[in-house]
């Protein structure tokens, strides 16, 4: 763990407290992006720290101001694609989701304080964590059918698990970015925390001498009863907008029929017009891929899940639409992607076999 520790110059650091291990992403001017070299080193940290009998759970944040991460390193994948080095973009992938999966199913509870922007694998990431804290600051979302990608890290198994009806849908084809008391409502974060008081929050966290395990134990409850006072109760119900994303999202068979069913709303049809705008500026190929896994993965192991989602991205990355979708949108910021097809309508049958 020392040496984990001592390089400070590091992508990742890695703090140790008497029972906690701090993994603190650190690529700031970036907001935090994961790339092959991060996923690596944190991957041989979790080890250590599943060895070491000492270390009882494990604290993720970001550093700078601007957000937990961002996601993946999507302008080195593209670039690889367009080097022809398909292998190369293919295992950044595999070896990001074995570490989501990873984290998923590791043994000792994780708390992940997802500060500001923490979106696609970012949010992948903190969505293991058995303990996700938002702020006033959080921009949460997985708006993957933006660049011509889909909402991959596990996403469109364990937003059902997390979601009420028809939100896993909503947010993976739109992409919708939730602020910290959407984000506990939508389930996506257990708790909301200002941000001021983070360092505090912290100080709590390195202190901790108790014993926790997972799936959840006593000690953890009186964690948890230590935190409270940090928690913000205040996170007001919206049945209004549950019922609109259920209306519109939910157990819809095909694109064509979501945009059609947005096409004739007859309730807050400003909202519909918005969301219809916004879906039809997305890859469509994107969002077919997207709502293919949503229906398949419904209800399957995170195993199965992740293994879903390697197939869809051999598919994508293959496909012209995720090169073209970070050039207009990442790299000459045009805001013009050239779709192929262009419209939802004319995506035929996918052959992709999940």
């Amino acid at each position: 763990m020392n040496e984990l520790r001592d390089q400070s110059e590091s992508a990742v650091l890695v703090h140790r407290h008497p029972r906690m291990v701090h993994i603190v992403l650190n690529r700031p001017r970036v907001l935090n992006s994961l790339n092959l070299e991060m996923i690596r080193f944190i991957d041989r940290a979790l080890d250590e720290i599943e060895a070491d009998q000492n270390v009882q759970f494990v604290l993720f944040s970001g550093a700078g101001e601007r957000g937990f991460c961002a996601g993946g390193d999507v302008k080195a994948l593209a670039q690889a694609i367009q080097q022809n080095l398909s292998p190369t973009a293919e295992q950044i992938l595999e070896e990001e989701y074995d570490l989501c999966l990873r984290l998923h199913r590791f043994p000792k509870p994780l708390i992940a304080l997802a500060d500001g922007i923490t979106m696609g694998a970012g949010l992948g990431l903190a969505a293991a964590a058995d303990l996700l804290v938002a702020t006033e600051r959080t921009r949460m979302a997985m708006p993957e059918t933006r660049i011509g990608f889909f909402p991959d890290v596990g996403s469109t198994g364990w937003m059902f698990a997390k979601c009420p009806k028809g939100y896993p849908e909503y947010l993976g084809l739109t992409g919708y970015e939730m602020v910290g008391a959407e984000a506990v409502r939508t389930g996506f974060a257990s708790h909301v925390v200002q941000s001021k008081r983070l360092s505090d929050f912290i100080t709590v966290l390195e202190g901790y001498s108790g014993t926790l395990s997972r799936p959840r134990s006593a000690a953890a409850e009186e964690l948890l009863a230590a935190l409270v006072h940090f928690f913000d109760s205040n996170i007001p119900s919206k049945p209004e907008m549950d019922e609109w994303v259920a209306t519109y999202f939910a157990d819809k068979s095909s694109m064509v029929e979501i945009m059609e069913s947005l096409r004739q709303c007859s309730i807050q049809t400003q909202l519909c017009d918005g969301v219809f705008h916004r879906l039809a500026e997305r890859s469509p190929t994107a969002v077919a891929v997207t709502l293919r896994l949503l229906r398949h993965n419904k209800g399957r192991q995170l195993e199965e899940v992740f293994q879903a989602d390697l197939k869809a991205a051999r598919f994508i990355l293959a496909h012209p639409d995720y090169v073209e979708g970070v050039r207009a949108r990442l790299i000459d910021k045009d805001d013009n992607p050239k779709w192929q097809p262009q419209s939802i309508e004319e995506v035929g049958a996918l052959d992709l076999d999940l």
